[in-house]
């Protein structure tokens, strides 16, 4: 038999299953090409989906490097060095055995006889430069009670600055170093304008590592973060540590819209919780510190506080949704006085601006120049007021804008007694507040829970003058009654009002 060749042995069974075989290897011949076919469509359209992901990408989120190229030059290190006195160690430094008059005799003898060792301490922060020819904003706190401020430049050139001005109110100063060449600058940017949710750019020398870059977006706007009377933080998510104060935020067009100040830190280092001021803020701040040194304010002359949702219930309001800045007390012959505001007043408006919360009026104030008119829409008696009040200069040091047997606030827990000359003495009452003493609190009372303590003088009932004791009892009883009360008190001097809910449990307001 010739090699190669076959004889299947099977007969006619074995010849239809290789006919068969032979039909199905025919067919996958004409099936398999349009299989990898369309595998091959599918994978260049997944290709072509990728690429427009990453093209898509590639347009909005562009490489940072181009802006951080052209402002890092402007942004600052700043050294500020500080004396402070060290420990010595003195006898009778010891606690509770060092206490004898011998004791105390060697300490005085040392502290006199001994000199006192200082040691430098060296701050370090931020800054910008916002004038070629050398004018640098930093944090107010970065250079507080320095002897000695050198400002470094990116090419780690030092030169000493002196201080222009300083806002503590707002934690801004204004620098100058002296240095023959123009200096790279950065423009200051509408704070105004920015929305959360904006990217951001911080740059600053955090740790003292030198210029560091972080970004981030702008989380939220308007934060109160009891700093100081005119808080109105933007809060940044971009990694702000300590060195980054008094250092810029830029937006993506290398405009500052915020100067680096704090953060909210349980270990120290950032958690993502950073707070910048506004650049409008800080831009009128500058303006003043560079021309006269100093910051000019407008004043209103009233202390205010918030609108609590008891008190917004007590004055009529909607107790969901309260609003506005309630006057605690006026001035006598501030503008806000001759305006004709009043005590018990809720200011609704000021400038045509909303006042949403108490924080907000302060800042309204302020940024009127003194001798404008402030148009103020004020709530009283359930009824809106237009007045218009001339601001004045803020003083220096502004005022706050503060005989017969005990009677029982029934329902209360108050015992209230007649302003005595004694009881002013022993509770140190002014002479110019009256009202009703309250000379005792009953433990567990409404009263005791809103606060309420001896010494503290009820001056009005629902916004009634309380004149005498068993008045003031009769209004309380009578006020009461309808589940709410709106009290004003004096403690010391400084006039709040408070509200009480009298029913179902109290609760201060």
């Amino acid at each position: 038999m010739p090699i190669g060749q076959h004889i299947d042995r099977r007969g006619p069974r074995g010849s239809w299953r290789a006919v068969a075989l032979a039909a199905i290897a025919a067919l996958a011949l004409f099936v398999a090409p349009p299989r990898a076919g369309a595998q091959n469509r599918n994978s260049s359209a997944r290709n072509d989906i990728t690429n427009r992901v990453q093209r898509e990408t590639a347009i909005n989120l562009p490489s940072l490097h181009p802006l951080v190229e052209r402002v890092l030059p402007a942004v600052v290190n700043i050294s500020s060095e500080l004396t402070e006195q060290a420990q010595t160690g003195l006898p009778g430094d010891e606690g509770d055995q060092g206490n004898t008059p011998f004791d105390q005799f060697l300490r005085r003898f040392f502290e006199n006889q001994m000199p006192q060792f200082h040691r430098e301490v060296m701050a370090l922060g931020s800054g910008f430069i916002i004038d070629p020819a050398g004018y640098i904003v930093t944090n107010n706190h970065v250079i507080t009670d320095a002897h000695k401020i050198t400002v470094i430049l990116q090419d780690n050139s030092r030169h000493p600055a002196k201080v222009v001005g300083r806002d503590p109110k707002t934690d801004l100063a204004l620098l100058k170093i002296a240095v023959g060449d123009k200096l790279p600058f950065v423009r200051w940017g509408d704070s105004s304008k920015v929305e959360v949710g904006d990217w951001i750019v911080a740059v600053g020398n955090p740790f003292g590592l030198g210029g560091t870059v972080t970004a981030g977006i702008v989380s939220a706007l308007g934060r109160d973060i009891n700093e100081g009377p005119y808080d109105n933080f933007i809060q940044l998510d971009a990694p702000i540590n300590r060195g980054n104060s008094g250092g810029p935020t830029f937006d993506l067009q290398g405009q500052v819209i915020g100067i680096n100040t704090a953060i909210y830190s349980p270990s120290g280092g950032s958690v993502g919780i950073g707070f910048a001021i506004p650049s409008n803020t800080a831009k009128d701040v500058i303006t003043q510190l560079r021309t006269t040194g100093y910051v000019t304010r407008g004043w209103l002359g009233v202390a205010i506080q918030s609108v609590t949702p008891t008190i917004a219930s007590s004055l009529g309001m909607n107790a969901a949704h309260p609003y506005g800045a309630l006057v605690a007390s006026v001035n006598p012959g501030s503008p806000a006085a001759k305006a004709g505001v009043k005590q018990g007043d809720v200011i609704l408006e000021a400038g045509g601006r909303e006042i949403k919360s108490v924080h907000e009026l302060p800042i309204v104030v302020a940024d009127t120049p003194p001798g404008h008119p402030l148009p103020l829409v004020v709530l009283r008696d359930g009824k809106t007021a237009h007045l218009v009040a001339s601001v004045g200069k803020m003083p220096k040091q502004p005022q706050v804008a503060m005989a017969e047997g005990p009677e029982q606030a029934s329902g209360l827990g108050l015992e209230l007694s007649a302003i005595t000359p004694k009881l002013r003495e022993r509770f140190g009452i002014p002479k110019d507040v009256e009202g009703v003493l309250v000379t005792n609190v009953a433990n567990g009372s409404p009263a005791g829970a809103l606060g309420i303590r001896p010494g503290d003088v009820i001056q009005s009932i629902d916004q009634r003058p309380a004149k005498t004791p068993p008045e003031a009892a009769h209004e309380l009883k009578e006020a009461s009654a309808k589940g709410n009360v709106l009290l004003l008190l004096n403690r010391k001097g400084i006039s709040e009002f408070v509200g009480l809910s009298i029913g179902h449990g109290s609760s201060p307001g």
